[in-house]
């Protein structure tokens, strides 16, 4: 991509309606485009980013045996009434409208219901099971808030995986697989070093749940860490009990704000009992699915390693998500430079490395401003030392470390 050609323009400030720095990075950067409270677009450079992670995400859920669909986002309204989650004031975060012809529907903020629904068609013995669907699905949630840029949003992107399980023994080894996944997940995305396995309220479903919480200043949750063993409690379970029972002591713990990037919980048999799914067993026995259930939103990790990584000069993208490995940076508009600039650029494009390409009419210090904004991984310069020396100037936009490599080995370095 050579950066002349893309259409969206970095600001110099933030906009004033904004208090969240993810969104106003993001914004600042060209990411992201604000359409109203809680709802954002993602332009071609943040759609980048997004796809990366979903792919990440991809990867570890195929690898446990995860296989991906796509559910609708309005849903029948009679299946959330069967589970008595219909009404508003058992759920206050339904987007609901009525439909022209009659009848009312409303846009998904989980997908338990339609899912297990879709089920009754495909299982009904033992040998049917386990299965583990999951999707990317934009959910609805009309929140009361929505000030924390695109870690908080009305409309945002949900990876959903659920579980059906013929025992409580599959239930727990699947379970196991997935919280491991999950950890993969973070370690890939650049926030494994700051993301911890914190228990939290099960709810009405089990004792506890299992949230992946990354330490951040701009976080709304408190929870207290142990270090040692890498977990870490929410504050709405932290009780002596709840410390004893995972034998965790109060003097190691430290405690601290933080985002909640992911969460896992057991589901039992609530919703395969309302909605009817059961199977024969090998005795030919009628039993209960037990489900479970796995999300992650890709949208808000990425507002989460923004709010994580950045610095005060701009975004400081992993190189697993960044939208380019690479942003070459012309800083001389000479016809000498721009020769040398371009011809390293078709080199990376014949090599296949992805490569943004600043050939834009700009002077040097707006270019650099810009490429310390956009937090590509890696910078190289093309100045007249270049020319001179026959050597690149290649900056880490994450420790500031700079090299200068001999032309004939720069494509080397991405190799």
């Amino acid at each position: 991509m050579r950066q002349s050609q893309l259409f969206t323009k970095t600001r110099r400030e933030a906009p004033s309606d904004e208090v969240a720095k993810n969104a106003q990075l993001l914004i600042r950067a060209g990411y992201i485009h604000k359409e109203m409270a809680g709802v954002y677009s993602f332009l071609p450079l943040g759609l980048r980013v997004l796809n990366k992670i979903v792919q990440v995400i991809r990867e570890e859920m195929n690898r446990i045996g995860g296989q991906e669909m796509l559910m609708t986002a309005l849903q029948d309204k009679e299946i959330w009434m069967r589970t008595d989650r219909w009404d508003d004031k058992k759920v206050d975060i339904w987007f609901k409208t009525n439909i022209s012809n009659g009848g009312e529907t409303g846009l998904g903020f989980s997908h338990e219901e339609p899912l297990t629904r879709i089920l009754l068609d495909h299982v009904s013995s033992y040998r049917d099971l386990p299965i583990y669907p999951y999707q990317f699905q934009t959910k609805f949630r009309n929140e009361m808030r929505a000030k924390s840029g695109i870690m908080r949003g009305r409309e945002f992107l949900m990876k959903d995986l659920y579980s059906f399980s013929k025992n409580e023994e599959e239930h727990n080894e699947f379970y196991a697989h997935a919280r491991e996944a999950y950890k993969k997940v973070f370690e890939r995305l650049g926030l494994g070093d700051r993301t911890y396995v914190t228990f939290a309220s099960g709810g009405v479903f089990s004792e506890f749940s299992e949230e992946f919480q990354t330490v951040s200043d701009a976080g709304e949750d408190i929870i207290y860490i142990d270090e040692e063993k890498k977990i870490a409690v929410n504050k709405e379970v932290y009780t002596d009990a709840t410390l004893e029972k995972l034998g965790l002591e109060k003097s190691k713990l430290k405690e601290t704000k933080s985002i909640e990037v992911g969460n896992i919980f057991s589901l039992g048999s609530r919703f395969s009992d309302a909605l009817g799914l059961s199977y024969t067993d090998q005795e030919g026995t009628q039993q209960p699915v037990l489900m479970g259930c796995y999300g992650i939103g890709p949208s808000r990790v990425m507002g989460t390693i923004v709010e994580a990584l950045a610095d005060d000069k701009g975004i400081v993208w992993p190189e697993s998500v960044a939208p380019f490995r690479v942003h070459l940076v012309s800083l001389v508009p000479d016809d000498v430079t721009t020769a040398y600039a371009d011809a390293l650029y078709e080199d990376f494009v014949r090599e296949g490395v992805e490569v943004l390409y600043d050939d834009r009419d700009a002077r040097a210090g707006e270019k650099l401003a810009d490429s310390d904004l956009l937090g590509i991984p890696t910078r190289l310069l093309i100045g007249k030392e270049t020319i001179e020396t026959g050597k690149v100037e290649v900056v880490d936009r994450k420790t500031g470390e700079v090299k200068r490599i001999a032309r004939g080995e720069i494509t080397d370095l991405f190799a």
